[in-house]
């Protein structure tokens, strides 16, 4: 764990880049956290502290980055895998126990690294590819979709004070998600069918808000999940995808209470106790 103690305040680095977002509008979110310093840092140069000694002073790691694709007009995107030296670093933190909330797009991050997607429980896909021994489709999205979320997990430490749910509009995704093996916390009451999203492949290839001639599967409405990985305590949250869901006191309190509970003794032991 980090060295948080006392009325110190939780100690929480963010990793950011690979994708565009409303930086003011979303550093705004983190400086309302009474009692969480955060500090911000960018990949490529974020991996350097992905290691239990380098992540020392911090409690928490929130990701809300892209790694690993690299977009290019008019031809496909090349999936660029992890050094050895930053996934031995990485692996090393979550067998320390480090806590770790996943935003977002961060599901898409390292497409060339089968185990990330173990470790967040699910994985977009920009293209079709391969995924636990399966081809699958590209992922679907949809911007801008005003939805209801519903609390699947009433008592969990990071859906409270959020009552039974509540209504955001943001982005979603039809994606891989690993449903049986996570702690449901937050469902939305969209449809995840092929015909409510995009393809993720048109998008990238130019043709953004096409879904013709793609199909895939019905997929999860989970939209927020915990689980463990190794001895770490981690938390995925789907929402954050602009500044109109930024400003959503329901998806502030989701993040806000995602990074206190994996920074805490109960998340760690929770997550060092599971069996799997």
């Amino acid at each position: 764990m980090g060295l948080h103690s006392g009325d110190a305040p939780l100690q929480a680095l963010l990793v950011t880049k690979g994708h565009p977002f409303a930086r003011d509008a979303f550093a705004a979110v983190f400086e309302a956290m009474p009692g969480i310093a955060v500090s911000t840092v960018e990949q490529p140069a974020a991996q350097v502290f992905f290691t239990p000694e380098q992540a020392r002073r911090y409690d928490a790691i929130v990701c809300y980055d892209m790694p690993g694709i690299q977009f290019r007009p008019g031809a496909a995107p090349l999936f660029i895998a992890p050094s050895e030296t930053y996934k031995r670093g990485f692996l090393q933190l979550l067998e320390a126990g480090k806590g770790f909330v996943f935003l977002h797009h961060a599901l898409a991050g390292w497409p060339a690294w089968p185990e990330y997607a173990e470790i967040l429980g699910g994985r977009f896909l920009y293209q079709p590819a391969d995924l636990r021994g399966r081809r699958c489709p590209d992922s679907g999205y949809r911007h801008a979709v005003t939805h209801r979320v519903s609390v699947e997990a009433q008592g969990h430490p990071v859906v409270a004070g959020l009552g039974d749910g509540f209504e955001i509009t943001d982005e979603l995704y039809l994606c891989e998600i690993f449903e049986d093996e996570l702690v449901a916390l937050l469902r939305s009451d969209h449809a995840f069918v092929a015909s409510g999203f995009y393809s993720a492949a048109h998008a990238i290839a130019g043709r953004m808000f096409s879904n013709e001639g793609w199909s895939h599967a019905a997929g999860s409405n989970l939209v927020a999940w915990a689980k463990r990985y190794r001895n770490s305590p981690i938390v995925y949250l789907a929402c954050g995808d602009d500044p109109k869901a930024y400003e959503n006191p329901g998806f502030r309190r989701l993040l806000e209470n995602a990074i206190r509970w994996v920074a805490s003794p109960e998340a760690l032991g929770w997550a060092r106790e599971a069996v799997d």
